[in-house]
């Protein structure tokens, strides 16, 4: 399969690092010009200069602002006014004891994990649905469905953000443009490395620790590893591709197989 989004342009949130990167780079690779977004310049200027080491011809634009607010949403699109294809990426997690999670948490994973998303959505969905193309993925996770006991803030974002997919993919019906939500299994990140360790303990050797991980945490995987980066943007850019026209409102998984189903 040739993918081929040449002449499009991309923004991924979220993408200085890690998953975001990966998707970025997977779409300019595609041909699409790519925006990388986060609120440091810096690691910025570094994500964009790795993306182009991986893509020498890559065309890249860089826009710093803090997306979890209305004004870091209204500051990117003055940047880039129109897209054809948004993969809203950016989000937080951590563990955190159910019964201790604050008021002021729980709004903060609502405001980064989804509302990031809606504001966006509804910045640029009208054009795409003008123009007759686009494709807006909301990265989610299997926390949505599974819901993990160390983190309930985090799953019940991620739930909401399947909600948000499918009434946005319902409100863009017949129009050629698709909305879908990406259901990520445990994925090796930076800050899941941190994260497996503060699971199981910072001695152990990171390949001993992510075996331990997955054994005592997320057994239900088939694969018994976490998944890399750039598998899911295998089915990101997929997803972002005329070949995937048939393909809205659904909640697609790259898990590793650790959801037995999405539905109840």
């Amino acid at each position: 399969m040739r993918i081929d989004v040449s002449g499009r342009t991309a923004i991924v949130t979220g993408s200085s690092q890690g998953i975001g990167l990966a998707i970025a780079t997977g779409l300019a690779g595609a041909g699409a010009r790519v925006v990388l977004t986060g609120r440091g310049q810096d690691r910025l200027d570094s994500a964009a200069d790795a993306l182009r080491g991986a893509e020498p011809d890559a065309d890249v634009l860089t826009v710093a602002c803090d997306l979890g607010t209305e004004q870091g949403a209204a500051e990117l699109q003055e940047a880039v006014p129109a897209a054809d294809i948004l993969v809203n990426n950016l989000g937080i997690f951590g563990p955190r004891p159910p019964l201790e999670i604050t008021d002021e948490e729980w709004r903060a994973y609502f405001d980064t994990n989804v509302l990031s998303a809606v504001r966006l959505i509804r910045r640029y969905l009208p054009g795409m649905t003008e123009r007759g193309w686009g494709r807006v993925q909301n990265i989610a996770s299997d926390s949505a469905i599974v819901i993990p006991a160390e983190m309930i803030h985090y799953g019940m974002s991620k739930t909401a953000l399947l909600a948000v997919s499918r009434g946005f993919a319902k409100e863009a019906a017949g129009t050629g443009v698709t909305v879908n939500s990406v259901l990520a299994g445990p994925t090796h990140t930076g800050g899941v490395e941190n994260f497996v360790h503060e699971m199981v303990g910072g001695d152990l050797p990171w390949d001993e620790a992510q075996r331990t991980f997955m054994r005592l945490h997320r057994p239900q995987s088939l694969l018994q590893r976490l998944i890399e980066p750039e598998e899911i943007a295998n089915l990101v850019v997929y997803l972002s591709s005329p070949q995937a026209s048939a393909t809205t409102g659904a909640a697609v998984r790259v898990d590793g197989g650790y959801i037995d189903s999405i539905v109840p």
